[in-house]
């Protein structure tokens, strides 16, 4: 799985389809292929490396492969090591050809019928089992392209997104999706395929998505597309070039921006990683079933943000996976004689994957006896996720901004996806996790919604003009999240911001409570929230003005020493991300009316190299 290009013109498309490839390396890869179609006869001719798109690029030159119709793909291995055998694109019969990004989750029993029938398997991969039961319901010509890839998604198990090419057929593309997203672009006789439409920025501005469990036939002139056995229209949509990240495309600054791209972000995140009943581990690289059958305990090691984030990560791997875990600052870790438990799993998250204490980290942690190290990590040719184990990486695209924002969130989107896997082998039933698949699911809709609130928090950031000092408040997980959100006004505002867990005013935090000082709280409605509604009590009755970020199905009310804004309820395990959002919006809104370099905030880097 990665990253798919396909094409059909009157023009030849090698060309095209390299560069398509190019402009999606930023999503990380280890092998690249293209399959194009040509001759009055429709010979297909397909090319495959191990390595860069330049790699790629250079034996395309050399073969003098050219062709009108082609597909062409970036794969980062899932199912069988970095090889040229197992790049894509796959071919049967030497006449069906397909590109896949996703996992198919029963492939193994399909295999095995398909070996039964006389298919010989060349390579270790998932894919090869859809092209050749393509090829196996097109024997004869009886049955179109479209049919044959209609016919065989009705028996695939988890998420995929296909593009196919038949040299028997060589006047289209069929391409199907679910759980992988996919688009259509839209040209004056010819049209393309991407898996983002960054790939085809070069050629069109006009794009179809396609929709879940949608099936499409392209050709030259034409595009349709069918949804449950019926033909349907989707819209055309005009999307501006995106080649260019450093373009605030409307909005005042970077940061703004990328709060409000964490809705998308965090579904790109999630796609072909889960399906609607389960997170397909084999995400995680061809190393980690076997790794985490091995986990008794998990270390995780990070810096600033992306600190907080493996804090909550905590919180979960201990109530969902029931496994044991310790997070560090990575900047002390290795200055420490640790001490490391048996079937111990080393994490180490960070976005840019250049940060020299988490890097330092990692290389003092190689020295120990840790089962194996995995990188979360926004940034595919990182140094981070060269020198690990293996890695998951946030689909966060660029992040500009100083203060991460959806860098945090996509962390623990994965964070969570990561225990739930690790859930698995500690008891975590099948119907258990298909309902937290099913909560994950709702996520990017959730914070869609959390970020409508903006108005009310620009107005409500008013009454931070004159403040130098605050505090944060929140229970169990959510004292991670109220660190998050003080880091955050500290880093684009300048006003001195703590956090702390709410139990704790008691033992010296209250002695700064006064009207003068704003006391910001998160309060989602869970086992916390009696205990939490006691604490807040403490900050009132001392004069104390509060600010309550609340779940709606609380009712919280507002008084003269409280102001609450609330959220959408939400099932617990999303607490996290949905209550950071007011709180990154909260820093923003209180930094315009200080007036502040929001991204680029004094004294500040996006990425810190040096110790």
């Amino acid at each position: 799985m990665c990253g798919i290009v396909g094409a059909i013109a009157e023009r030849e498309v090698t060309g095209i389809l390299l560069e398509g490839l190019k402009r999606l390396e930023y999503r990380g890869y280890d092998s690249a292929g293209v399959a194009l179609i040509s001759g009055a006869k429709g010979k297909t001719h397909i090319v495959k490396t191990v390595g860069k798109v330049k790699k790629l690029v250079g034996a395309a030159r050399k073969s003098n492969i050219r062709g009108k119709l082609g597909i062409a793909h970036t794969r980062w291995a899932t199912h069988g090591r970095p090889t040229v055998a197992n790049a894509h694109p796959h071919n049967s019969g030497d006449e069906i050809s397909i590109v896949h990004n996703g996992i198919i989750e029963n492939y193994e029993v399909l295999r095995e019928k398909l070996s039964a029938q006389g298919y010989v398997f060349k390579t270790e991969t998932d894919t090869e089992t859809i092209v050749h039961l393509i090829h196996q319901s097109r024997k004869g010509g009886k049955v179109s392209l479209l049919l044959a890839v209609q016919r065989t998604i009705r028996k695939l198990h988890g998420a995929y997104g296909l593009c196919v090419i038949d040299s028997t057929q060589p006047d289209q593309i069929i391409v199907a999706r679910s759980g992988s997203p996919l688009v259509i672009g839209v040209g004056i006789g010819e049209n393309f395929v991407a898996s983002d439409p960054l790939a085809l920025g070069q050629v069109t501005d006009r794009f179809i998505y396609l929709e879940e469990g949608d099936t499409a036939k392209v050709t030259l002139n034409s595009i349709e597309v069918w949804h449950g056995g019926k033909k349907v229209r989707r819209p055309v949509t005009t999307v501006q070039n995106k080649t260019k990240a450093a373009e605030k495309g409307g909005y005042k600054h970077f940061m703004l921006k990328e709060i409000h791209e964490q809705p998308q972000v965090i579904q790109d995140t999630l796609d072909g990683r889960v399906s609607s009943t389960r997170v397909l581990e084999e995400a995680f690289g061809i190393k980690a079933g076997a790794i985490f059958d091995r986990v008794k305990n998990v270390q995780i090691v990070a810096c600033g943000t992306s600190f907080h984030a493996g804090q909550v990560a905590k919180y979960w791997l201990e109530s969902i996976a029931k496994i044991s875990c310790q997070v560090d600052i990575a900047s002390d870790y290795r200055y420490r004689d640790i001490i490391v438990q048996p079937g111990t799993l080393f994490v180490a998250v960070s976005q840019s994957g250049e940060t020299a204490d988490t890097l330092a980290a990692l290389r003092y942690a190689k020295k120990k006896t840790y089962i194996a190290s995995l990188a979360i990590c926004n940034v595919a040719t990182s140094s981070l996720v060269r020198e690990t184990d293996f890695c998951l990486l946030t689909m966060a695209g660029q992040e500009i901004g100083v203060a991460s924002t959806k860098a945090f969130t996509t962390q623990l989107s994965l964070l969570l996806i990561l225990s739930i896997v690790l859930a698995r082998r500690t008891g975590l039933q099948p119907k258990q996790e298909a309902k937290l698949v099913k909560e994950l699911a709702k996520l990017p809709a959730l914070v869609e919604k959390a970020l409508k609130l903006s108005k009310e928090i620009k107005k409500l950031s008013k009454q931070f003009s004159n403040k130098q000092h605050s505090l944060f408040l929140g229970r169990g997980i959510q004292y991670p999240v109220a660190k998050e959100g003080a880091l955050k006004l500290k880093e684009i505002s300048y006003i001195h911001a703590e956090a702390y867990p709410a139990g704790e005013l008691k033992h010296g935090p209250l002695a700064l409570v006064d009207s003068a000082m704003p006391v910001i709280a998160v309060a989602p409605n869970n086992d916390l929230l009696g205990k939490l509604k006691a604490n807040l009590a403490e900050v009132s009755a001392r004069g104390g003005k509060l600010y309550v970020f609340a779940d709606e199905s609380i009712q919280y009310k507002s008084d003269r020493s409280c102001e609450v804004i609330n959220l959408p309820n939400c099932p617990d395990i999303l607490d996290p991300i949905v209550f950071t959002i007011p709180l990154q919006l909260l820093a923003y809104h209180v930094a315009i009316i200080k007036g502040t370099d929001i991204d680029h905030p004094r004294n500040l880097a996006k990425s810190v190299t040096v110790e």
